[in-house]
């Protein structure tokens, strides 16, 4: 019988870390905790059936036909399960009562974004009809490697492997695998908790002069004083102790991604175009220069998918056994997620181009296009609710993204220490980190300028390494279907990364960037 095991994003042994092993029936991984279950003091201890089968006695008969008839029923529903303590004191596998309506929040609050709001951007490089296959294209390859992830979640031997950077450990070897996914992991984590304190912050600046206007008596606040407003709350929100724990900030955070997302393009629709609006390509210096601004509308498109390196983690939030796999449940809610992620995504890319055309060059991402050319002639209501709702979003996505990062560093304590982080320890981490992303944040504002080439070292993570990891543990029969399009996948989405990193590099080179420590705008 094959055997769950969960596995952490360090190294599978740890010298001087015991691992506490545990056999028990698959119905009790519904335990939350995963620590305790009411067989384990029931259970005879017995050897197994074939040695008990010639030392039983005939009076032992009732014994016996009950040790077969466990056996018979452990063999049916499932496979036993090796329990790492460890995994029940950190904040993803704290808790392990997921389910596909959790995966289905989850998946939304980490796939639709501010990402999604720069999409007209691409068309303006790609025009209309190659803007949408594009997208299209990139929509059904991202999902297809989402499904290789959730199966490979769960090996067939039973090992699950509950984070993405352990998974690539196993699948490249360890400082390989490090090598590859590690500052791609970290970026996707923490630099998108300091980009959703800028954009938050930012949000929280026009929000209130919507609001207030210029008639207002209260004093305005700075962008940084903004980002000090926006990072004390999403602090406040990381208290919830675990992944599962913020299923309902998950739930807010895709309601109002979906609900601001159909708000700006249908009021950009409805406000008619503005004057000026050109759907030609931009003028290029060069046909290299064209080349690469190309390079770069894909990179836009292929960062709009993003939330690969958090699919692990959202399914080792769920019970799983061998008759009740946890990927049955989340594919279940990824398609559901994504279901809603395409009448949210092509809609307002669509019809943002449509709106704004090349405008959206001058103004970068389609809330600003909004705000720039229909501030006059759109209510106030519907603008301040546009950006109340980027607010509330930003903030729970904040959550999601920031759980590995949370995860990783308790996962530093719990191996040293052997015990649980306490409450003031577990409180401290996250204000740390909260404190140290708003530091990069003031620090470093022109951190976006950079998103296309570290987007570009990142794109991997969601297009080729999926790929790469299904060939190498699952070994399909060369030359076969599976063999051949994992294989083209694979190595298209690395060249693709090397042609979005180029094209980013030849972008800062030749347009330049303003580097402003310390000066938010």
């Amino acid at each position: 019988m094959g055997e769950l095991v969960d596995v952490h994003s360090g190294p599978a042994t740890r010298p001087g870390l015991e691992t506490l092993v545990i056999s028990a029936p698959p119905l009790q991984l519904n335990c939350p905790s995963m620590t305790r279950s009411p067989l384990l003091d029931s259970a005879p201890k017995t050897p197994k059936s074939p040695f008990v089968t010639r030392l039983m006695t005939p009076v032992a008969s009732p014994m016996k036909k009950a040790i077969a008839s466990m056996q018979g029923y452990l063999e049916e529903v499932g496979q036993f399960t090796k329990l790492d303590p460890q995994e029940a004191w950190l904040p993803i596998t704290e808790s392990r009562n997921g389910n596909a309506y959790y995966s289905a929040f989850h998946t939304l609050s980490s796939g639709i974004g501010f990402q999604a709001l720069v999409l007209p951007l691409a068309f303006t490089t790609l025009g209309w009809v190659w803007g949408v296959i594009c997208l299209s294209l990139a929509f059904v390859w991202q999902l297809y490697t989402l499904w290789l992830l959730i199966q490979l979640h769960e090996s067939e031997s039973g090992m699950r492997y509950s984070r993405y950077l352990r998974l690539s450990m196993v699948a490249f070897g360890e400082k390989l695998g490090k090598l590859l996914a590690l500052f791609p992991i970290m970026y996707l984590s923490g630099g998108t908790c300091v980009t959703l304190i800028m954009i938050g912050g930012g949000t929280m600046k026009i929000f209130f002069q919507i609001v207030c206007g210029n008639t207002c008596s209260v004093k305005h606040l700075s962008v940084v004083e903004w980002y000090v407003v926006f990072t004390c709350l999403a602090i406040l929100l990381a208290q919830l102790p675990n992944l599962n724990s913020i299923a309902g900030v998950s739930l807010v955070g895709a309601i109002t991604a979906i609900s601001y997302c159909s708000l700006i393009w249908i009021v950009s629709i409805t406000q008619g175009r503005p004057e000026g609006v050109s759907y030609d390509p931009p003028a290029a210096n060069s046909e290299v220069a064209r080349l690469f601004g190309i390079f770069n509308a894909l990179g836009i498109i292929a960062f709009a998918f993003r939330g690969h390196n958090l699919v692990l983690e959202i399914q080792a939030t769920m019970p799983s056994s061998g008759k009740h796999p946890s990927r049955i449940p989340m594919w279940i809610g990824v398609k559901l997620a994504y279901l809603i992620v395409a009448t949210c995504l092509f809609p307002l890319a669509i019809a943002g181009f449509w709106a704004y055309g090349n405008l959206m060059s001058e103004n970068g991402w389609i809330l600003s296009a909004l705000y720039n050319y229909h501030k006059l002639d759109t209510s106030k209501l519907l603008l301040g609710l546009a950006s109340l709702l980027v607010v509330i979003n930003s903030l729970s996505s904040f959550q999601i993204y920031a759980m590995p990062v949370f995860d990783n560093l308790e996962f530093r304590y719990t191996s040293k220490w052997r015990r649980p982080c306490p409450r003031w320890l577990r409180t401290g981490i996250r204000v740390f980190f909260g404190c140290l992303a708003f530091f990069i944040a003031v620090a470093l504002p022109f951190l976006p300028s950079l998103a296309g080439l570290i987007g570009g070292i990142a794109l991997p993570i969601t297009l080729a390494y999926p790929c790469l990891m299904w060939l190498i543990i699952k070994k399909p029969q060369i030359f076969s279907p599976s063999w051949c399009l994992n294989w083209a996948l694979g190595v298209l989405g690395m060249v693709l990364s090397v042609l979005v990193t180029t094209g980013a590099i030849w972008g800062i080179v030749t347009k330049g960037i303003q580097l402003r420590f310390f000066k938010p705008q």
